[in-house]
Order: structure tokens, then sequence, then C-alpha cells
């Protein structure tokens, strides 16, 4: 009899380790549930104002009864350039002691006719973002022009968690609620730095279709597929406040069978229509497959890939490219390589718009203000900067049209890239199987 007492008690034990994973596991569904809620209630007075629904002209086609397809056609209808030039809208994150680095990252990028949001996630200590916030409400330019804007809320962001993928879609509810302005959005870290102006770019994508996604991605398949897709992890990000690793449970799901997963790299150029998609699509997808990766180990590494290419509208635009120079070893570890002088060649040969991982005021970040920037006061030089530099005066204090370009040679390596990109050979790859 207490043989069998004590059988029962170590069953109870095994049973209740278990479960553990299960309170934390529908703790972080639920969450991210509400952040999607919350999102699209956010969007919907400019969605309405954005995409008028006419209910009392219906044609006879099945598909105008329905609200989906009047927002879908709305989308579709904004693909083609147009004549006013285009504008982007960054995401710049950083976490504890990034605060310079991420000043640092804004004046590389800064152009009057962009969109910028940035976001110290919550290990930074309160004194630091305040520094942040300050820095961005002193400076005049920022001031004047306001374009520049720091997330109020600070989020715990967890490193390859879901906690990345929800502050993402966060800074792009605010950036599309504040601004009608932007074509394109760009995701930057405070590790990250520009490899030429912004001119360079703005004057690049004023030729192209405005509705072209730069993501790279590959189907998962084989190992990766085990390994990747059927463990069951735990962002503590979701519901602590502090920051620790993802939690792994003892069980493992089945594969998906509604749509396939897709990998790549977290930085990304989207389209604005894109992402409008994403955040309050005529269909569920995107809300089906977010909360598939609420407990997905590297969801940044495939949410948006997996939204574009399981999206009839959209499979088509993207283009397997992040824009990044980026450097691993061999074989490669869980982290890039960071960038030093002796990658400077490697960088601009790459004719990317951006590069990662670069330490502190690496001496290289120097180099490329000098040579590719030009910049020797605050911002990079462009057109719009029309001061003076004499006596060591900033030019860019006196602002002139900040539709006026003045590209220089980034703009013809990236020209280059773009051409090689949207070759037959390269766009028969998009959404393609995996490696």
């Amino acid at each position: 009899m207490l043989s069998m007492r004590k059988n029962a008690n170590v069953l109870h034990r095994k049973l209740f380790v278990d479960r553990k994973w299960k309170v934390p596991f529908f703790a972080s569904l639920l969450v991210s549930i509400t952040l999607y809620t919350t999102a699209i209630f956010g969007l919907y007075s400019i969605s309405y104002e954005r995409f008028p629904l006419r209910f009392e002209r219906m044609s006879e086609e099945p598909d105008s009864y329905f609200v989906e397809s009047d927002i879908r056609r709305a989308l579709q209808s904004k693909n083609l350039s147009g004549g006013d030039p285009p504008r982007f809208a960054y995401l710049i994150s950083g976490t504890k002691g990034d605060s310079l680095r991420m000043m640092r990252t804004l004046q590389a990028v800064y152009h009057p006719r962009n969109q910028y949001i940035l976001h110290m996630d919550l290990e930074a200590p309160p004194r630091e973002r305040l520094n942040l916030t300050m820095a961005v409400k002193n400076d005049e330019t920022f001031r004047e022009v306001q374009n520049v804007r720091v997330m109020a809320q600070s989020n715990l962001v967890t490193y390859k968690g879901p906690t990345m993928i929800a502050c993402t879609l966060q800074a792009i509810t605010i950036l599309l609620k504040e601004s009608l302005n932007w074509d394109w959005f760009i995701n930057l870290s405070a590790s990250d730095y520009p490899l030429m102006t912004q001119d360079d770019l703005l004057h690049v994508f004023s030729n192209l279709s405005r509705n072209l996604n730069f993501i790279e991605h590959m189907q998962l398949s084989g190992w990766k597929l085990d390994q990747r897709a059927r463990p069951i992890i735990v962002d503590p990000g979701l519901y602590l406040s502090k920051k620790s690793d993802l939690a792994w449970t003892t069980q493992k799901r089945s594969l998906p069978t509604s749509f396939k997963l897709f990998t790549g790299s977290a930085w990304v150029v989207l389209t604005r229509s894109f992402v409008e998609y994403c955040i309050c699509g005529w269909d569920n997808l995107p809300r089906t497959i977010l909360m598939y990766y609420t407990n997905f180990v590297s969801s940044p590494e495939g949410y948006f890939h997996t939204v574009i290419c399981n999206t009839k509208e959209f499979q088509n635009t993207s283009l397997g490219h992040d824009l990044h120079y980026i450097a691993w070893d061999n074989p490669p570890k869980q982290h890039p390589r960071s960038l030093t002088i002796k990658d400077f060649s490697n960088m601009v040969n790459s004719s990317t718009a951006f590069a990662r991982k670069f330490h502190k005021d690496d001496p290289v970040l120097d180099k490329i203000d000098k040579e590719l920037l030009k910049r020797s006061n605050r911002f990079a030089l462009g057109a719009w900067c029309i001061g003076t530099s004499e006596s060591g005066n900033d030019p860019c204090s006196l602002r002139g049209d900040d539709s006026v370009f003045r590209p220089g040679p980034g703009a013809v390596r990236l020209q280059k890239l773009m051409e090689e990109l949207q070759s037959e050979d390269f766009r028969h790859r998009q959404c393609s199987g995996g490696k």
C-alpha cells in the first residue's frame, strides 16, 4: 500500500511538471489576441477614411457585395509609382546602453521627407529612455519638421521571441495612424548603419513600382521544420517585467496544413499596402499566422515571410533580399560577425543600402560617415541641406526642397543591385521552395 501511495505521488508530480507550461502558453496567446484586437480597433477610424465603401452602388459581380473586396481594390490601386517622390517610415530599436547609438543611426538616415519612430525596450533604465526622448525634443530640425517620435510605451523585447514582432506591429500601427505620407517601412536596430545617403535611396526608389517588398525568404523544409516548427516556446516578455530567455516546453505540435512556413532575415523593407494588410487585412490569415508565431522560436524571422508568401495578392511582390550586408562566420554561428575596417570594401561592393552589425563607435563608422555619407555634422548631406558649411556651420540647419535629390555613387551601386533583383532569374525564386 505504501509503495502504491509513493507511485501515485510521483505520477502526480510528473503531471504537474508537464502541465506547468500551459499557464504561460495560454497567457501569451491571450496577450497576442489582445494586441491584435487593440491594433485593429485603433486603426478603424483612419481605415474607413482611406477606403470609403459605397454600398449604394453595387455591381452585379458577387465579390463586390463584400467589404473585403473594396479594401483589396483600394490597396491594389496604390501599387503603381506616382509622380510624387517616395517616403520611408523607419523603426529604429534599441535596448540598455543603446541611446547614443540609436541617435547616431537616426541622424545618418535622416531626411525631412521620411517618418521615424524610436523604441527603447523596457530593459533600458528610465533615465536613458528619458534622455533619448529629450535629445529628440531638443533637436531644432526634428522639432520643426515633426517627423521623429519616441514610443512612449516601452515594451520588453526578447531576442528571437514574438515580443519583437509585437513591438514592430505596434510601431507600424502608430506610423499608419499618425501619418498618411509614406510608402515603405524599414526596421533597423541600434547596431545597423546606412551605406549610402537618403538621397541615393530615395532617388533609386523613385523609379521603382511601389508594390515591391524586399524580404529575404525561403520555405522551411527538412530538418528545419522539425527543429523550428514543432517545438513550442513561451516568451517570458509577454507576461513578466524582467527580460529572460525563451522557455521551451516538453510538448511538440503538428505542422500547419492551411499555410506553408517560410523563414529569412528579420530585417525588411515592406510596402505600406502589405503592412496595412498585416494590421487590418481583409481576411483572417495575418491574425492566424500571428497567433501561430506567438509560440514559435525565431518568430521575427518568419512572421512577415509566411504572411507574404501565403497571400495571393502579395506573393509576386516579394524580392528575396533584405538590402543589408551581413557577414557570417564559417560555419555560421548564432549571431553574425561584427563588422570592422577590414569589411569596408566588401560592404561597398555588396551595393546594399545598410549593413549590420557594428560595435558602438567602431572606427569603420567614421569611415562610412566620411567616404560614403559625406557626413561631417549632424546629418548625412542631401540636396535638402542648403546652408553653408563654412566655419564649421551645419549646412542642414537651413532646409530646402525635400523632393529634390542629389544622388551619388551609392545610387549607382543600388540601381545595379535593383536590376539584378528584378531579373527574371531572380524573380523566378519568389516564395519558392526552401534550401
